[in-house]
């Protein structure tokens, strides 16, 4: 074997390898990380949430809409929790500056819930980055419209 067929054959393992972890799990579709974004037009942040989460394999319709508001409503997520944007994906809603692993951990789980939302835009979360990071948490919402903290984020 040549040095070019091993390095090929590595290339190719490193390839399927890839694709495995990157594969939605049994039982679950391709869709799986399809993600639906309202907000409005010309928002800087909402654009870097989204390259957020398609740095993390989801992949992302996004829908310019006069009141992304609209959508957070009709997901059953209180306006106390209300943020620049809203997410559909799979059955849950998702508010805010959300993680991407959290939105991964929701998906996993797949508890009763609305889904997650992260209050405002605390600088520092995903599409805020800045000089420091503000403490935030991510709120999960019950079918009742509940919250409690899913994740808590500190400053750094």
């Amino acid at each position: 074997m040549t040095s070019s067929d091993a390095v090929t054959r590595r290339t190719v393992l490193k390839a399927l390898l890839a694709g495995a972890f990157l594969s939605p799990l049994p039982g679950r579709t391709a869709n799986a990380r399809r993600m639906a974004v309202y907000k409005s037009a010309g928002c800087g942040c909402c654009a870097a949430w989204i390259t957020h989460l398609e740095k993390h394999g989801f992949t992302v319709d996004a829908h310019d809409v006069a009141s992304p508001g609209d959508y957070r409503q009709r997901a059953g997520i209180p306006n106390a929790l209300g943020s620049c944007h809203t997410g559909l994906i799979d059955g849950y809603a998702i508010e805010g500056h959300v993680p991407a692993a959290d939105i991964l951990r929701l998906l996993a789980q797949r508890p009763k819930a609305r889904g997650l939302a992260v209050p405002s835009m605390p600088i520092g979360s995903p599409g805020m980055e800045g000089a420091h990071t503000d403490p935030f948490d991510v709120f999960i919402v019950d079918a009742e419209g509940r919250r409690s903290v899913y994740m808590h984020y500190p400053a750094a």
